[in-house]
């Protein structure tokens, strides 16, 4: 009997030994995002947006302590839990317009949507429409840099955080040279993944945990290149084997296949997984006439964005090496040897949809024009320096 007593009780100083040595891991890890990845100074403004939701509260907590410690001045903002079709708080968005020199999203899900921006998109300084006042400061005006880690999880965030910044940079910024001038990337895979992707006159982004000026913003854990295809140019077939988000992320079981044609899903095969794939895209396609209805966006609007619910919007590269696949999207898309495919709207701002439903390949071989840069998984060395 009192060994019982005296395991229990060994029990609960491990555990609190483990509490604390993660903790120890989530200060550091979120010191080095505020000083390595934002570069955040004294006295700056810092908006921290999150849920009342333990893991993504505790990062946003330990986030606004490290901003503290930096000598910013930082405000932390909790709104409920918001999936897919959900605006964002009129607080939050407000809090956004208030124009921080630095915004970190801490969700469990999404940020919301702006439905403000949706019925009536704002203007960038480039010209082109931006339906949430988030990108518009970033990418329109560049008037604050951001990250933003949806999904997150304590370990994952401790975990992918701490990196050799100037080597994964470096890294990030090799791909991004492959694909820039680029015509097409072959993507294929020993599972039946066999598609040319045209990138004509596309650009490459790095999201490599550079966030350090106005203009700039991304994931974190980084560690991924990616580029919008060309519109209407995307042909072939593409079998995702890792997970995909939809309302959430889907841990995929039986592998989705997926038919695209002319830069649009056309047919999707496969078990239950499929299935939810295909209900989600149909209701992304319908969603909109329901907003028309509730004078949320315009007739011509709601066309645009239901055709796009099927779009190719984004092919990238995971080049993370602390990332593993772990059934979240979030880290999997960062996997060192992965390969994600993006349906739904695109960061060119000419494909706009309610969706962009990121989907996990894993051991593809990439072909950019006639340049192999990986052979299933594996960055081929003459290409990609990777530790």
């Amino acid at each position: 009997m009192k060994r019982a007593v005296l395991d229990r009780k060994e029990w609960k100083e491990n555990l609190s030994k483990q509490v604390s040595k993660m903790s120890q891991s989530l200060a550091r890890a979120t010191e080095i995002a505020i000083r390595e990845v934002l570069a955040v100074k004294k006295d700056e403004h810092v908006l921290i947006i999150t849920n009342p939701i333990k893991d993504v509260y505790k990062v946003s907590e330990a986030l606004y302590d490290a901003c503290v410690k930096a000598k910013a001045l930082p405000t932390l903002i909790v709104q409920p839990e918001k999936l897919t079709f959900d605006g964002a708080e009129p607080a939050v968005i407000n809090a956004i317009k208030s124009e921080p020199k630095v915004i970190i999203s801490i969700s469990a899900e999404r940020l919301g949507k702006d439905r403000e921006a949706l019925a009536k998109p704002y203007t960038g300084l480039d010209g082109k429409p931006y339906t949430h006042i988030f990108d518009q400061l970033i990418y329109g005006l560049k008037k604050t840099r951001a990250f933003w880690s949806p999904t997150v999880t304590v370990d994952m965030f401790a975990r992918t955080v701490p990196l050799d910044y100037t080597r994964l940079r470096e890294n990030c910024a090799k791909v991004e040279s492959s694909l820039k001038g680029a015509k097409t990337v072959h993507v294929q895979t020993d599972l039946g993944t066999n598609i040319e992707v045209g990138t004509k006159n596309r650009k490459p982004t790095k999201d490599d945990g550079d966030f350090r000026t106005p203009g700039k913003g991304g994931n974190l854990p980084t560690g991924e290149v990616f580029i919008s295809p060309e519109l209407g140019e995307s042909n072939g077939v593409i079998v995702f084997d890792g997970s995909i988000t939809l309302e959430k992320t889907l841990v995929i079981k039986k592998p989705i296949k997926v038919i695209v044609e002319k830069g649009h899903v056309t047919k999707i095969e496969g078990e239950k997984e499929a299935k939810k794939l295909q209900e989600y895209l149909h209701k992304a396609g319908e969603r909109p006439y329901e907003m028309v209805k509730k004078g949320e966006m315009t007739a011509d609007k709601a066309k645009e964005y239901s055709r796009n619910a099927t779009n190719l919007g984004e092919l990238g590269i995971g080049l993370n090496p602390k990332a593993r696949i772990v059934g979240n999207v979030l880290e999997d898309e960062k996997v060192l040897g992965t390969v994600h495919f993006a349906i739904g709207s695109n960061y060119d701002q000419d494909a706009l949809a309610l969706i962009h439903s990121d989907g996990i390949v894993k051991n593809p071989t990439i072909t950019i024009d006639e340049k192999t840069i990986m052979q299933k998984g594996r960055m081929l060395p003459q290409r990609v320096l990777v530790s």
